[in-house]
């Protein structure tokens, strides 16, 4: 290569690479701070703005900073807090956060990393002042919404104190649970008082059943002791009807009524076929037998 197309190739190479450095692209996902020396100039593309697309700045002495400019969210690590009743649990929550002051953002924080870590620190904080206050129970779900609220406000409290300039947009729990050095006996109280109450429910149960099962034995020995009586009463006035309806008949017919009566005695008396009956061949009991209907020779 001869000393003309080398002079042409380092011009070439430091115009492109001083225009890379002139021009650059803002997404629309982000926002730029543009730092000379060490100290932010501009921001570019920041909430409230539409300036994404292709900018200028000056090469070599300037640099960017990128930050998010949609909602941000972070998980927290568990944190174990101690409640109102000296109760221990294990919380996971996440926060929602917007950076909405740039240059606030990165005098404070410098980048996202430290600012997650800032954050983080800040909401793990809260937590601990804030559920504090709280017994198991109400954090689980009595009071749940309202302390998450009073999180809330005291993480953009803290946040605007530091001048970290993010809105903080939701701040919640994802899970509580019991520390595992505590979960076991927890557990064992649980199933205790679980088969104690079964009990007292089986106990009732069988009380409830001793009282239903002697209600409905009284209420069929009633039944039966009405059912008896009415049948008397019946059976009463029935045989009285057929005694007075005999009277009538064999007050009608005499020799009728004795050859009824003669009929009903040698049922009575041949009906089972074991009865044996020692009489003498003139008995009147087989008159009838003899003699006919009317019992006369």
């Amino acid at each position: 290569m001869n000393p003309r197309s080398l002079i042409l190739a380092v011009i070439a190479a430091v115009v492109l690479m001083t225009l890379w450095q002139t021009f650059f692209i803002v997404d629309q996902r982000e926002q730029v701070i543009v730092v000379a020396l060490g100290k932010p100039v501009g921001v570019i593309n920041p909430p409230g703005k539409s300036e994404a697309g292709l900018h200028m700045k000056i090469p070599f002495t300037q640099q960017l900073v990128r930050l998010d400019r949609r909602n941000v969210p972070l998980l927290i690590e568990q944190e174990e807090i101690i409640g109102a009743k000296q109760e221990r649990l294990v919380v996971d929550a996440f926060i929602r956060y917007q950076i909405v002051r740039p240059l606030e953002f990165y005098t404070t924080l410098r980048d996202e990393e430290q600012g997650k870590d800032r954050i983080e620190r800040l909401v793990s904080s809260s937590l601990r002042q804030v559920l504090g206050t709280a017994t198991q129970d109400e954090i689980v779900s009595g009071r749940r919404a309202q302390l998450m609220q009073q999180a809330r406000a005291d993480v953009q409290l803290g946040a605007t104190a530091s001048r970290m300039g993010i809105r903080v947009i939701d701040l919640r729990i994802r899970r509580t649970d019991l520390p595992a050095q505590n979960r076991d006996s927890v557990y064992k109280r649980m199933a205790s008082s679980r088969k104690q109450e079964a009990t007292r429910l089986r106990a009732l149960g069988e009380q409830q059943k001793r009282e239903i099962m002697a209600g409905a034995d009284k209420e069929v020995a009633i039944t039966l002791a009405t059912a008896r009586e009415q049948s008397g009463q019946i059976t009463g006035e029935g045989d009285a009807q057929r005694t007075r309806i005999f009277a009538q008949s064999f007050g009608k017919d005499p020799s009728f009524a004795a050859f009824f009566r003669s009929m009903q005695a040698y049922q009575a008396s041949f009906s089972d076929g074991q009865t044996t009956l020692v009489l003498s061949p003139d008995s009147a009991f087989f008159r009838y037998f003899e003699h006919g209907p009317t019992g006369k020779k």
